[in-house]
């Protein structure tokens, strides 16, 4: 089995419970202490920091949200002084300020030691090449895996994102074995490939480490069938630390979440309630040994369950499902919740079209009305205008089954949908609500 920390990520439950309430409560005094906000918000809910005396206790503490980072832009929920920030990381902010995430030196450790956790679980090692194609920069994708991957002694190539033509030139040059991106520009770079005329066999990639965006069973097949590689979903958000909240192992069935350090909860959106295992809800996280920026019950907005019983490969550390929407990417039509990663699924099993879709959103005489652009393959859209309806109509009748709302599929050429080398901008919702 592969492990980077065996005794932390196998350890028994009842150690860990253990070693996660000493660090909540030290967390919540050092908060309670130190962030006038926290200390504001514990007091109009009459709670202090000696009221947490179990586990069970952290659904007495607030909640935070993104808005609450922004209200407090740049640095007012940061808990030691700016002297004792060594990095300083932001979100893009498109819509709105910018979120600000602090770093001190003893952070940035914690953040190499679980993104080494996540890259030797993806069958990393000291001998791994690890071409890192996220954007470095303000964004955490870029350094968090870079410094994972120092950490267990692999060769770092630093290339950030874009140049794909030059990505995969250095990829066949340098021998790279572990490919760091977005999934959806992991296809991209496979698309490319064929543009180039580099075939797979050239490659002596053995695994991919992907995340920053949704993406469904299909697209993973997808991704591993063209770049012949074993593809492994990671899960982060700047907020908590950047990637290395949660990895997959070769099992994969869900990420190990490295709740020695960010403890998770699933709750019901609407109402904060706490929900058990295996329900689906939105994941809220407590950082338990961040010093910069800790945070209290995150909400994510990201909708996933839990699972804490032992995986097969000896694991222990808690599971979530892959994420299977948001509560705010979601789109609500007629009623009804609608989340890009189903109509994915969808497509990718139709195996005629390829995997570039965008979801369009409308109101029409106070109706809403969902059309689904798809790219079709190049051989597809050669063939007379009769398969093409064909096939239009066939993935219409699997979209409205899956979705139970009505839709209207419009195939397009080849390469029409925008390509992204980041975050693929999935849904354009037209509607002025």
């Amino acid at each position: 089995m592969r492990y980077w920390d065996e005794h932390i990520e196998c350890m028994d439950r009842s150690t860990l419970q253990e070693i996660q309430l000493k660090r909540l409560v030290e967390t919540v005094k050092r908060v309670y202490t130190s962030v006038p906000y926290y200390r504001k918000k514990m007091q109009e809910l009459c709670i202090i920091p000696e009221d947490i005396k179990t586990l069970d206790d952290l659904k007495k503490l607030p909640f935070t949200t993104k808005q609450d980072l922004r209200d407090n832009y740049p640095y007012g929920l940061f808990a030691v002084p700016l002297s004792e920030i060594v990095r300083i990381h932001a979100s893009s902010g498109t819509t709105g300020k910018p979120t600000v995430v602090g770093y001190t030196k003893h952070d940035i450790g914690v953040w190499s030691e679980v993104m080494a956790r996540t890259l030797v679980a993806a069958g990393a090692d000291k001998h791994s090449f690890v071409q890192i194609a996220y954007g470095y920069g303000l964004f955490t994708g870029g350094l968090g895996v870079h410094y994972g991957a120092e950490r267990i002694g692999a060769s770092v190539i630093p290339i950030s994102s874009g140049n794909t033509r030059r990505q995969i030139q250095l990829m066949v040059d340098f021998g790279t074995t572990v490919l760091a991106c977005t999934p959806s520009y992991a296809l991209y770079l496979a698309e490319t490939m064929e543009e180039m005329g580099v075939d797979k066999s050239q490659l002596k990639l053995k695994s991919g480490v992907f995340g920053a965006e949704p993406w469904s069973e299909n697209m993973r097949k997808e991704i591993e069938s063209k770049l012949n590689i074993k593809a492994y979903d990671i899960y982060g958000l700047s907020e908590i630390i950047g990637p290395g909240v949660s990895f997959e192992c070769e099992y994969q069935c869900g990420m190990h979440i490295n709740e020695d350090h960010f403890l998770p909860e699933i709750i019901n959106p609407e109402t904060g309630e706490v929900l058990g295992e295996g329900e689906y809800g939105e994941l809220v996280f407590t950082t338990i040994t961040k010093e910069g920026l800790p945070l209290i019950r995150y909400r994510t907005r990201d909708i996933t369950a839990l699972h804490y019983d032992r995986c097969k490969c000896g694991r222990t550390l808690v599971r979530m499902e892959k994420v299977i929407g948001r509560t705010d990417d979601m789109i609500i039509i007629r009623g009804v919740n609608v989340f890009p990663s189903q109509i994915e699924s969808v497509l990718l099993e139709m195996g005629e079209v390829e995997p570039h879709y965008q979801l369009i959103v409308d109101r029409v005489n106070n109706l809403d009305v969902l059309e689904v652009l798809v790219e079709v393959s190049e051989r597809m859209f050669s063939d007379e205008v009769k398969k093409l309806e064909q096939l239009e109509k066939k993935i219409t009748k699997a979209i409205e089954e899956t979705l139970g709302i009505s839709v209207k599929v419009r195939l397009v050429e080849p390469k029409t949908i925008e390509r992204s080398e980041g975050k693929a901008k999935r849904v354009i919702d037209k509607r002025k609500i």
